[in-house]
């Protein structure tokens, strides 16, 4: 009987990348926002909530479709996320037509934010699987995709928007975004049970260091590493995101930009947003996941605290981007993180419950910001609130570690005993 050829996981993991570029255009949503409003004849707010609802659906579709993510294979969920992301971009172009904003809301919404959660996790257990030996760097690609998917389509929505109009523009848009999204998943599969990249297999010499456990996802709900990963996404995540819905009105407060000058920096900070997240989920297959996440709580703390004290325009400057990159990484470091502590059984389902902190925290994170800066009037007072939450998530990275530490010995003395 022939051998199926093996398929080339750096083409699988371009095919993750090209999943999370075509859904992570929901990040260049306020290029589209002020078009939209003005059809709609209602304020920038009320147009938003598309934005905030298809935000909270990623969260609860990765969440509870996690398991039949794993259940069917990437090349179905893949197929799945790409006809919802399409047809909730066209519906949106049909909603627009109409002037219907309860349908532009279920369909960019509902509809396509459904879709974002299938392809968030769709790729993501697979490349961890095809790449044993550098889980950082494979998850960080795809999830980087994500992260400079508005630097590639927001350009292009806007001159859409000029050369065709608002509805026709959603309509191209819907039928480029499933058309990368169903190539993309026609390549992606899973490897064959047991696969080693070369140099690894038996009497190679290379060897991978093995998970702490491989449980599934109802099982690592019984874990405190589960709840202690939740509560450290759920800060980093508020809090970036805290920043970088306010990073406009805090550029010109503090530094006296213009208007047009903070957009530049707001196009910046995707910039660093992108490149945090392949640069930190790399180094993390060097430094060690928990390692990684103390760093980051730890440069946190005092950058937020002291954020706001700052004078120099460049000094402020470079926190202000290192803090975008620590954003960005947590979410690319994480994939391989969970891969490390609870296998690649139902690895899919596991990173759709962690999610979860995403979908509260991206509520959270800004109404903290604005509660606490409209009652104080002051950034000084509301990015200490910050830099407090960090302590926490700094205390919870520590335990971790421990826990990972503890861990590792144990199935050290297990290997010596057997």
């Amino acid at each position: 009987m022939q051998t199926q050829k093996l398929k080339n996981r750096w083409l699988i993991a371009a095919s993750a990348v090209g999943i999370h570029i075509s859904i992570g255009s929901v990040y260049a949503y306020s290029v589209m926002t002020n078009p939209v409003k003005d059809i709609f004849d209602v304020d920038g707010s009320v147009i938003k909530w598309a934005f905030k609802i298809a935000i909270l659906l990623l969260g609860l579709s990765a969440a509870f479709l996690g398991k039949w993510v794993e259940k069917v294979g990437p090349k179905i969920s893949g197929t799945t996320a790409g006809i919802f992301y399409g047809i909730g971009i066209i519906g949106s172009g049909l909603a627009v037509q109409l002037e219907s904003l309860w349908l532009f809301y279920l369909c960019y919404g509902v509809i396509g934010g459904i879709g974002l959660g299938i392809g968030y996790i769709t790729p993501v257990s697979t490349l961890v699987k095809w790449f044993p030996d550098r889980r950082g760097l494979a998850t960080g690609m795809a999830i980087m995709g994500f992260g400079f998917a508005a630097l590639i389509f927001g350009p292009v929505m806007q001159s859409l928007f000029d050369a065709v109009g608002v509805s026709n523009a959603f309509y191209i848009l819907g039928l480029i975004y499933m058309a990368l999204i169903l190539a993309s998943a026609r390549y992606i599969e899973k490897p064959p049970e047991g696969y080693l990249p070369e140099g690894f297999r038996l009497g190679e010499g290379k060897t991978i260091k093995a998970d702490i456990s491989n449980i599934d996802a109802n099982a690592s709900l019984k874990t405190s590493r589960f709840y202690y990963i939740w509560i450290m996404m759920f800060i980093n995540i508020a809090c970036g995101i805290a920043i970088i819905s306010a990073a406009s009105p805090m550029m010109q407060e503090k530094l006296n930009y213009t208007p047009m000058e903070a957009a530049a920096i707001v196009g910046l900070i995707g910039v660093f947003n992108g490149l945090g997240r392949i640069l930190w989920s790399s180094l993390s297959d060097y430094l060690g996941r928990a390692n990684t996440y103390i760093v980051f709580f730890a440069f946190q703390i005092l950058a937020f605290y002291f954020l706001p004290k700052i004078g120099v325009e460049l000094t402020f400057l470079i926190v202000l981007f290192t803090v975008i990159t620590m954003y960005g990484g947590g979410f690319a470091t994480l994939p391989a993180f969970l891969g490390d502590l609870f296998g690649t059984k139902q690895l899919g389902a596991i990173h759709g419950m962690i999610l979860t902190a995403w979908a509260l925290a991206g509520v959270v994170g800004p109404t903290i910001y604005d509660v606490v800066k409209n009652t104080t009037g002051s950034l000084d007072k509301t990015l200490s609130v910050f830099a407090g939450l960090f302590v926490i998530a700094f205390i919870v990275s520590i335990l971790m570690k421990r826990l990972v530490t503890k861990a590792y010995k144990k199935m050290d003395k297990e290997l010596e005993i057997a």
